[in-house]
């Protein structure tokens, strides 16, 4: 079993991870802002962001578990499962859960967020079969003492400059008849209804086009970038895989929102305040302000058509036996 290692920040993603455009369903899970300002810097601070990734892995669980549970039936008691981008690691327990016959590898390029899984693994009782790797993907693969029989990249894979190439290298090391399963794509999460009865209607969709072109500007800007169309099934089989499958899972917590759920859209929001607050127009900028204000009637903590519904999309395809 491959051991933990010293990380540092380079290429790679995390579970629950937020720099999304239209084909990223956690369009406000995070995108620029990083307090960057102007939404132009595409740097992502990893380390910085770990409770946001936690809070929002944690509020996405049933979706999470239905994919899981999809993928239990896909795959019968592997022996290792590995997590790339496993970001803190609410996944990667997940995974501890739902096989619990199996060892799990989280692979990250962070090493402050892999701690955060090894003791989140500790405290539910996984610790005895879960293990890090801490490095820049795809290459620290490389360094895996066994195949992995289940190979999951949740939300990871595009923050590798080159896709293609990570796919080879995540199929190279499956084992035979082993199963890769990366999520990406789904449609724009939504938490407020269309016309929200202050500024203009469909506020979200124009954050959603704003980070669009984040998105495109960070995928740009990653080492070794590759421009590559998003047919994912294609990808896999190019990769050598066959037997491509996708299904899409849904994440529908009707209004009115928890607490929880709340603090977490005022979080996703205010990060997109920041990051885009110089370049929307005046009108959302005043409307993300009021939606921030704890004391506004019509702000986030207040109103009570506050939701989430979210979709992602799931691929899967296998490692043939022979060849």
């Amino acid at each position: 079993m491959a051991h933990q290692q010293h990380g540092h920040h380079g290429h790679h993603g995390h579970q629950g991870d937020d720099a999304h455009g239209p084909d990223h369903p956690d369009r406000p899970h995070g995108g620029p802002g990083h307090h960057h300002g102007h939404g132009q810097d595409t740097d992502i601070d990893w380390a910085e962001m770990a409770g946001h990734l936690e809070a929002q892995a944690e509020l996405f669980t049933p979706l999470y578990e239905r994919a899981l549970s999809w993928l239990g039936k896909e795959v019968t008691e592997p022996g290792l499962i590995v997590d790339v981008g496993s970001g803190p690691g609410v996944v990667s327990c997940l995974f501890a859960e739902t096989f619990p016959g199996a060892r799990v590898l989280a692979v990250d390029g962070s090493a402050p967020l892999l701690e955060r899984a090894r003791a989140r693994a500790a405290r539910l009782g996984h610790g005895d079969r879960f293990d890090t790797l801490a490095g820049d993907l795809p290459g620290v693969l490389a360094e895996l003492d066994y195949p992995a029989d289940l190979l999951w990249a949740g939300r990871s894979l595009h923050h590798l400059g080159d896709q293609r190439a990570a796919l080879a290298a995540f199929a190279e090391r499956l084992a035979p008849g082993g199963t890769l399963a990366i999520m990406e794509g789904g449609l724009p999460s939504r938490f407020l209804p269309r016309d929200l009865g202050i500024g203009r209607p469909g506020l979200e969709a124009r954050l959603d086009a704003l980070e669009a072109e984040w998105f495109a500007r960070m995928r740009a800007d990653l080492p070794g970038s590759v421009a590559e169309t998003e047919d994912w099934a294609a990808l896999l089989g190019a990769a050598g895989l066959k037997q491509a499958r996708s299904r899409t899972f849904l994440l529908d917590l009707p209004a009115p929102a928890s607490d929880r759920a709340r603090a977490y859209i005022a979080a996703s929001l205010g990060r997109l305040r920041d990051g885009f607050g110089e370049v929307l127009d005046a009108d959302d900028r005043a409307v993300l302000d009021r939606l921030l204000d704890p004391a506004d009637p019509a702000g986030l903590h207040r109103r009570p058509d506050v939701f989430v519904l979210a979709a992602h999309t799931v691929h899967t395809a296998v490692k043939p036996v022979q060849g």
